[in-house]
């Protein structure tokens, strides 16, 4: 069973722009994505929680196979080139980053169709936390 996540409204618009949400996606990444934005509860920015995970967040997580730790910041495709700690909302865990609350762990499908561990160790910055709502 998939925790309960929580999505900024502005978040949820660019995402479902990004993942091409008025006509069929063109990949599995997109398809996850409009999945998730589907079951998340939609929040207004200013209204977001501290230790969720949104767009441009530095996130500590861990996954359980190897076992290693991380430290990325999640972001657009657009983004990824100015990053150096960046990791893709298009990407497996990128998608299944999304949303979570600290403390959250989510079972999510790696490419070859094992599932993959993934835990929320930490939110080291967030937008709308620091008062960035409309970046």
């Amino acid at each position: 069973m998939k925790p309960p996540i929580t999505i900024s409204s502005l978040d949820a618009e660019r995402l479902e722009t990004l993942a091409g949400a008025t006509s069929p996606p063109a990949d599995a990444s997109r398809q996850a994505l409009l999945d998730e934005l589907a079951r998340a509860d939609i929040v207004e920015p200013q209204d977001m929680p501290p230790g969720v995970v949104t767009m441009n967040s530095t996130v500590r997580f861990e996954i359980d196979a190897p076992g290693e730790q991380f430290c990325l910041t999640l972001a657009y495709p657009k983004d990824m080139d100015r990053l150096s700690n960046g990791i893709s909302i298009l990407t497996p865990i990128g998608t299944a980053l999304l949303g979570l609350s600290v403390g959250d762990t989510i079972d999510w499908p790696r490419p070859d169709g094992q599932l993959l561990q993934v835990r929320l160790l930490e939110v080291l910055y967030q937008p709308e936390r620091a008062g960035e709502y409309f970046r």
